[in-house]
């Protein structure tokens, strides 16, 4: 096999070893395992060149996702990022530690708080969406749009289940 990867690799050995057991699970969810990293790490360099935490980035991404004026209340801001309340606490106090977020009082609910992105926020996070597009398209690179779309899909059929969860 010209074009064998490592999990190709793998799995021959397994099935050589156990040839009761079918490997076919892991021809697709290791690869995926594998290039999950590789996002990792590519997200991370991402944010990093952007002077940013994942963390950080999820918050930002979620204010600047809200359109203009960039501004969301803690319990939405819980609901987008799937984090605790007093995660949220933390990342907020971070950014506004940071100036890359304001803390304002609700105008419709004077007891609420809203959470507003600032100018240096939005620099941030659209330098970071640019960065991040642009190293996933390099990661995807190697197959053609066709099947960056059926791939898409397959994986979105895939994940629908998990979302539910």
């Amino acid at each position: 096999m010209s074009d064998a990867d490592e999990v190709d690799r793998i799995v021959d050995d397994w099935e050589r070893e156990r040839p009761d057991l079918d490997f076919s699970p892991l021809q697709v969810l290791s690869r995926v395992a594998r290039l999950a990293k590789h996002l990792d790490r590519a997200r991370r360099q991402a944010f990093a060149r952007s002077e940013l935490e994942a963390s950080e980035f999820d918050v930002l991404s979620a204010l600047r996702r809200a359109g203009t004026p960039y501004r969301l209340s803690p319990k939405a801001l819980l609901q987008q990022t799937l984090v605790s309340s007093g995660t949220m606490t933390n990342r907020i106090d971070r950014l506004v530690e940071r100036g890359l977020v304001t803390r304002q009082t609700d105008p419709n609910d004077g007891r609420g708080i809203l959470v507003e992105m600032s100018p240096a926020g939005l620099t941030r996070v659209d330098a970071a969406i640019t960065r991040l597009v642009d190293a996933e398209a390099e990661l995807l690179a190697r197959l053609p749009s066709t099947e960056q779309k059926r791939l898409a899909g397959l994986l979105r059929k895939l994940s629908l289940g998990f979302d539910t969860l």
